[in-house]
């Protein structure tokens, strides 16, 4: 009897066992004390990768903010969709870098790849965008274009932005719409531009930004569950993003983990876990940007 229940532990282990976790790879903070430091926002506590597995683990949607070109971000979700991977199946991943037009695209390259004929230029075949680092997404979309989960966009498509821009439709939401949530949103809008932006297009910019957010939460809303969305950091913050969408769209709560560089500080308003990187070398934006500005 013994026996048996050893054999069947060692089995569960098995089951549960994580894949190695990928070496850091961005230049800054490898001294820094809260390199790797995975936090429980709401209790306080510090966890190991695999605790934060078995948690998230439970959530029928899950959204995990990103530095877009944070190699190390990057690294880290495609480990944790092959750790989720592990304890349960996976519905479907939803990809902020992917827009509507693409959604045809992307369903005839993962049908190719699961009968063995990956494309031979497949960024081209998915149309992917210039903006969006190949380098750094391309082994999570490889990745996930091989798993029987759906891979689904999450964006607005660019004639819907045009149209946006021209004439913003009005929000509808309680929580988004609340006048903390815009303003908190200009600011960063107008941080993000340097300043640099006429105070006329804020508007429009603000409206861009919030109807990506709405879309997101209808996207996750409808996708096969459980359902992981991988976006921008602002796009997941609690007290900004699609969290307040779901919420206004009465579609039931989701777990947010973001990943940080180190130095940042992740608040429990903001996410439900944290996880922090090394950090990518500190650049001047606003100086570069003023310097190619006529």
């Amino acid at each position: 009897m013994r026996l048996l229940l050893l054999l069947a532990l060692s089995m569960l282990t098995a089951c549960h066992s994580l894949p190695p976790l990928p070496d850091w790879q961005s230049p800054e903070g490898r001294e820094h004390a809260d390199l790797g430091t995975i936090a429980d926002l709401r209790s306080g506590e510090t966890l190991t990768p695999g605790q934060l597995v078995a948690r998230l683990a439970e959530a029928d949607r899950l959204l995990i903010g990103e530095r877009h070109d944070n190699p190390d971000h990057h690294a880290l979700q495609l480990w944790l969709l092959q750790a989720l991977a592990e304890r349960r199946a996976s519905g479907s991943l939803l990809l902020e870098m992917l827009t509507p037009e693409q959604q045809v695209r992307v369903d005839a390259a993962r049908a190719d790849m699961r009968e063995g004929r990956a494309p031979d230029d497949l960024p081209a075949a998915l149309a992917w965008q210039d903006g969006w680092d190949w380098q750094l997404y391309g082994p999570l979309v490889r990745h996930a274009l091989a798993q029987p989960y759906p891979l689904l966009h999450a964006n607005l498509g660019r004639e819907e932005i045009a149209a946006i821009y021209r004439a913003a439709p009005q929000l509808q939401g309680r929580a988004s719409g609340a006048a903390a949530v815009r303003d908190a949103l200009l600011a960063q809008i107008e941080v993000s531009h340097c300043g640099m932006l006429p105070a006329s297009q804020l508007p429009a910019m603000l409206a861009v930004q919030q109807q990506r957010d709405r879309r997101m939460a209808e996207r996750v809303q409808a996708a096969p569950k459980p359902a992981m969305l991988l976006a921008g950091a602002f796009h997941v913050r609690r007290d900004l993003g699609v969290p307040l969408h779901l919420e206004d769209l009465s579609a039931g709560a989701a777990q947010v983990l973001m990943l940080a560089e180190v130095g940042e500080r992740v608040s429990a308003e903001q996410a439900d876990f944290v996880w922090y990187t090394p950090a990518q070398q500190a650049q001047d934006h606003c100086e570069q940007l003023r310097t190619r500005r006529p």
